[in-house]
C-alpha cells in the first residue's frame, strides 16, 4: 500500500460525527453511503456514533412521503418502481429507494437485480438506491431501513419509497414504517383474489392492477372491480379512508399521475383530521419498543451463561424430558430474570 493510500484509508476511519452530518445534509453521496453502512454495522462502537449521527440528523428529517411498495411475484415492481421514480424526478423531486428483504442473507437479495433492471433511475443524480443489508433478519433490516429513512430524509430526499422484496411478515413491518401502502396487482384477479392474504388488503392504503395495457386492459379493470367489493366488506384500517383501487401500466408510463394523487389527497386527508401526525408518533413509540424487545433479545442470546445451558435444555425439551415452559424459565433465571407469574 502507498503512503497515499494508507492516508486515504485513514481518513475514512476517522471520519468524525460531525463529518457524517455535515456530509449527509450537503447531499454528499459518498458521505450518505457511509453514514447508512455506519448505521448497518453491528460494532457497538459503530453502533454508538450511528446514535451520534441519527440523533443530530433527525430534526432534519420527517417531511418526506414515505411510500411502501409490495406486490406479487411477476407484477413488475421494478418497472413501476423506475416510472413511478422517474415521473416524481422529472417534477424535481428527489427519490429515495430502498428495500427490506429479510431472505437477502440466503439468496443475495432481488433488490441487486432490480438495481440492474432500473439502470435509468440508478443513473438519476435526483434518484438513490439502496439493497436491503445482506446480513438481514426481519428486525435487523427492519432497523436499518427506518434508520436509513431519517439519514436519506436529512440528505435532502423528499419521496422515499420502500419496498418489500421478502416475503410473509416484511409487508406489516414496512406498513408499519410508511405514510402510504400501495399494493401492485396483476391483471385477471379470478383465482388470485382467492389467493390473496387478506392481512396485505387490511394494511393496504391504495391497490394498483399494474400492466393494465394492450389486449389485458378489459383483465385489469375487472380484476379492479373484484379488489373494491372485497374491500367493500372489510373495515378499512382508517376511519377516514376507503382505499380506492385503479389499473396502471408501469411499462406504458398510465396511471402513474393518478397513483400520486391519490398519495397527495391520503396526507391530505389524514393531516385534516389530525390521523397523519398521530400515525408517525405512533409508529415511533411502537419502534422504541420493538428496539427494546430485539436488543434485549440480542443481550440474552449472547450471554454466556445462557448459551452454555442452550443446547443441553433444546435437547431435554426436544426428548421431552422437560417442559418448555420449565426450561425457559431456568434460562430466564440464568441470565438474572424472575420467570413471570403466569409462566406455567
Amino acid at each position: 500500500m502507498t503512503s497515499q493510500q494508507t492516508v486515504a484509508v485513514t481518513k475514512r476511519r476517522q471520519m468524525s460525527t460531525g463529518d457524517y452530518v455535515s456530509g449527509v445534509r450537503a447531499g454528499d453521496r459518498a458521505a450518505l453511503a457511509r453514514a447508512i453502512t455506519l448505521i448497518e454495522s453491528r460494532n457497538p462502537e459503530h453502533r454508538r456514533q450511528a446514535q451520534e449521527v441519527l440523533q443530530a440528523l433527525l430534526p432534519f428529517s420527517g417531511e418526506a412521503r414515505r411510500i411502501g411498495i409490495t406486490g406479487v411475484p411477476g407484477v413488475g415492481k421494478s418497472t413501476f418502481i423506475e416510472a413511478f421514480g422517474k415521473m416524481l424526478t422529472g417534477s424535481g423531486h428527489k427519490v429515495a429507494v430502498l428495500a427490506v428483504d429479510p431472505s437477502s442473507n440466503r439468496t443475495g437479495g432481488s433488490i441487486l437485480g432490480d438495481k440492474t433492471r432500473m439502470q435509468e433511475l440508478g443513473r438519476d443524480p435526483d434518484a438513490y438506491i439502496r439493497p436491503s443489508p445482506s446480513s438481514g433478519t426481519l428486525g435487523g433490516v427492519a432497523r436499518a431501513t427506518r434508520e436509513t429513512m431519517v439519514i436519506c430524509e436529512a440528505a435532502g430526499f423528499d419521496h422515499v419509497l420502500v419496498e418489500t422484496v421478502g416475503v410473509g411478515q416484511s409487508e406489516t413491518v414496512v406498513a408499519e414504517m410508511v405514510d402510504f401502502f400501495l399494493v401492485l396487482m396483476l391483471p385477471g384477479a379470478g383465482d388470485e383474489l382467492q389467493g390473496i392474504k387478506k392481512g396485505v388488503l387490511e394494511i393496504a392504503d391504495m391497490i394498483a392492477v399494474n400492466k393494465a395495457d394492450g389486449e389485458v386492459k378489459s383483465r385489469a379493470r375487472r380484476a379492479a372491480a373484484e379488489y373494491r367489493r372485497a374491500l367493500e366488506i372489510m373495515t378499512p384500517a382508517s376511519p377516514n379512508w376507503q382505499p380506492p383501487v385503479t389499473t396502471c401500466s408501469a411499462l406504458g408510463k398510465v396511471g402513474l399521475e393518478d397513483i400520486l394523487a391519490e398519495i397527495v389527497r391520503h396526507r391530505e386527508t389524514l393531516s385534516a383530521t389530525g390521523e397523519f401526525q398521530a400515525k408517525r408518533q405512533n409508529q415511533q413509540v411502537r419502534w422504541m419498543w420493538s428496539m427494546v424487545r430485539d436488543r434485549l433479545m440480542a443481550r440474552f442470546e449472547e450471554d454466556e451463561a445462557v448459551r452454555a445451558l442452550v443446547a443441553d435444555l433444546e435437547a431435554d425439551v426436544a426428548g421431552n424430558r422437560q417442559t418448555a415452559s420449565a426450561a425457559a424459565d431456568r434460562l430466564l433465571q440464568t441470565f438474572g430474570l424472575s420467570p413471570s407469574p403466569e409462566a406455567g
